[in-house]
């Protein structure tokens, strides 16, 4: 997999370029066909080590950089903050220092403030270490990995041998739900107006954030639009995005009840009908069934592209792994 990929760290898609998302989804598509495979193993990483620290909860993206990093035949060290020497004092970045002087090469980083991996990344800089970080999530910023296996996923739907960003040219994308707390929806609306894809946002007022409440403001006022309501978000579009309820952010009331939510803003299959009929529908996880989507569509496979999100999360972080560490 020949690239000329030079970027050391992974923080932020506000800066990619056209060129380096098309990297990845080729990168990807390899990594694929490797864990398709029998023996769904390369030694692309062999004596490299990848440290996960996750100072707050996660299943997926957890589990997806691990499989991930031993897909690649890296030495993996997986940080607990509960039994981690964070409880006794330590700082995060005495913390990633620990992990450095055990030989880290990469450091994969989720935390629940905003900043922490782009802190983390100045002083392994600074240092001179040469260590690469893998931002997996950082409070109400970003969250990279998950954008861009959204962006493969949609792409493989419209061309699975070949994605690319031509595909998403002139596409209508619908993200739905609580925006104002989702580092998902940010990165995505990076990488799909770079695309060419209009960007529909959809949900009560009080879950936007206030840079998109006027839509003019925006430095995408040409691809991104925003509605109070839901059905002028759904019409005609090619594939509707459901975002959770993150009521573990939510310091206030933002909405009067889960059920009137689900009235206003949930999707059905009857409010599917004002889509395209080739409509298909994804979500980052995990799910409030119910209330940001009903089970049955979450369970129907001519529509859904969750399980999809989720098997391809993995050849692409093995793609992010391999392209900041094939260089070391």
């Amino acid at each position: 997999m020949a690239t000329t990929w030079t970027r050391r760290h992974i923080l932020s898609l506000i800066n990619f370029s056209a060129a380096e998302y098309e990297t990845i989804l080729q990168t990807a598509v390899g990594f694929r066909e490797v864990l398709s495979r029998k023996t769904k193993k390369v030694p692309a990483l062999q004596g490299q080590v990848v440290a996960n620290m996750f100072f707050e909860p996660s299943t997926r993206t957890r589990s997806s950089f691990e499989l991930a990093a031993k897909r690649l035949s890296a030495d993996i060290l997986n940080f607990s903050p509960g039994s981690s020497s964070l409880s006794k004092g330590e700082t995060i970045l005495d913390t990633a220092k620990t992990y450095l002087a055990m030989g880290a090469d990469i450091m994969v980083i989720r935390h629940q403030q905003a900043g922490v991996p782009q802190a983390i990344a100045t002083e392994m800089d600074r240092l001179n270490s040469g260590v690469s970080i893998l931002n997996a999530g950082d409070g109400l910023h970003q969250h990279p990995s998950q954008a861009l296996l959204d962006l493969f996923t949609l792409t493989t739907v419209l061309d699975r041998e070949n994605p690319r960003l031509g595909l998403l040219n002139g596409k209508k994308i619908a993200i739905v739900g609580d925006i104002l707390h989702s580092r998902v929806a940010r990165s995505n609306i990076y990488s799909l107006t770079t695309a060419g894809a209009e960007v529909h946002l959809a949900a009560p007022p009080t879950l936007l954030p206030k840079l998109f409440l006027d839509a003019s403001n925006c430095q995408y006022q040409d691809k991104l639009f925003v509605h109070w309501e839901l059905a002028p978000a759904l019409q005609d579009a090619d594939f509707v995005m459901t975002l959770r309820l993150q009521k573990e952010r939510m310091t206030a009331n933002f909405i009067p009840s889960l059920r009137e939510y689900h009235q206003l803003f949930g999707i059905t299959r009857d409010r599917l009908k004002l889509c395209q009929p080739a409509v298909k529908i994804l979500h980052p996880g995990p799910t409030n069934r119910g209330v940001e989507i009903t089970s049955d569509l979450m369970d129907d496979p001519q529509l859904s592209l969750i399980s999809q999100q989720v098997a391809n999360g993995v050849a692409v972080r093995m793609a992010l792994l391999y392209l900041i560490g094939s260089s070391k």
